[in-house]
């Protein structure tokens, strides 16, 4: 356990979660310096680790190609004999992926499901403390000697995209503004969203009082829902908010997001990229809780939630609706406590 010659990590998705595995990446390049270290990931997610200096080569998988494309990517993987496998997934997908390699051996994560299922499902809090999920990925391999560092989320961005963005940014000529405020108001799931009208009357807010630009960060399945928070804005503050959504590569949303002076945002994977650029963080969570570990590190990083509240937590990654009709644990986050919020944190 005092060396390793060829280790391999698997984590198919999503964006989150790839930011959160560079700790893992980091740490152990230090402690096994001539190692080969590769990484699998969806070829989507790919760019979020490919020019990690820590890494030697990243693999990508189209799950359109299904299972067939997993079996070509186990021969080829099998072919490189690694003496170790960490699947920080921990999914279906990945299981399989391990038996299919035959990987001499393998570690993977403790997801504390039973804790979780708890939480959830009764309400009834065991974890014995919280604990950011980019810890969890480094404790499989404890037992090789390695260790977090507590430094925090990293992003690997080439010179060209920084250079490109500059760019981009240079023609917005932010120095204008007293402050640059990013949101990313959407989430893949429904509950995880603050309301949209609250990121519209907080930019309001931050626009005609603190004479704040405004930029807006998403992917392409977020053009209408950005793209309405901007007009709404836009139709108070005239040329206050400029829409990017669906404009920018995820390296790319990293180095645009360099340019903030603070990013609200929802429990999303836009978050730790901002996380992993070390910006200025308010974090706005409904159904889930700090203690899945997905929470901002970092003292520059705030949470804002509403505690106590009974059907809380109701699910991990969120849902479509609010299973109680409610909505209360987004509904009363109110934009008065962002805005004291981002204040506070720009003071």
């Amino acid at each position: 356990m005092n060396s390793l010659s060829k280790t391999l990590i698997l984590r198919f998705s999503s964006i989150g979660d790839i930011v959160l595995a560079s700790p893992l990446l980091r740490v152990l390049r230090q402690r096994f310096p001539t190692a080969q270290i590769d990484f699998v990931t969806r070829t989507e997610y790919s760019e979020l680790v490919r020019f990690n200096p820590n890494l030697n080569v990243t693999f990508g998988y189209d799950r359109r190609d299904g299972l067939a494309g997993l079996i070509r990517l186990a021969r080829a993987l099998r072919a490189e004999r690694y003496d170790l496998l960490i699947d920080i997934h921990g999914s279906l997908r990945s299981r399989l992926l391990r038996i299919l390699m035959g990987v001499p051996r393998a570690v993977t994560i403790d997801k504390r499901l039973r804790v979780r299922r708890a939480l959830v499902a009764n309400k009834v809090n065991r974890y014995p403390d919280v604990v950011s999920v980019a810890t969890r990925y480094i404790e499989p391999v404890h037992a090789y000697g390695v260790e977090d560092d507590a430094k925090g989320l990293e992003l690997h961005i080439p010179d060209e995209i920084l250079f490109r963005v500059s760019g981009r940014m240079a023609a917005l000529q932010l120095n204008r503004n007293e402050h640059v405020i990013g949101f990313c108001p959407s989430a893949r799931h429904a509950t995880k969203r603050w309301p949209a009208e609250r990121y519209a009357e907080l930019g309001i807010r931050l626009a005609k009082q603190d004479h704040a630009r405004i930029l807006l960060f998403g992917g392409p399945e977020d053009r209408a829902l950005c793209g309405g928070i901007a007009e709404t804005i836009n139709a108070s503050a005239e040329g206050s908010t400029v829409d990017l959504t669906a404009e920018l590569g995820l390296l790319e949303t990293g180095a645009a997001m360099e340019f903030c002076d603070a990013i609200v945002t929802n429990d999303t994977g836009l978050m730790h990229i901002a996380a992993a650029k070390q910006r200025k963080l308010i974090a706005l969570f409904g159904p889930t809780v700090r203690e899945f570990g997905f929470f901002p590190p970092g003292e520059q990083s705030l949470v804002l939630e509403r505690e106590g509240l009974y059907c809380r937590p109701c699910s991990h990654i969120g849902s479509a609706t609010c299973p109680e009709g409610h909505f209360r644990c987004m509904q009363e986050i109110s934009v008065d406590d962002v805005y004291a919020t981002v204040n506070r944190l720009l003071s």
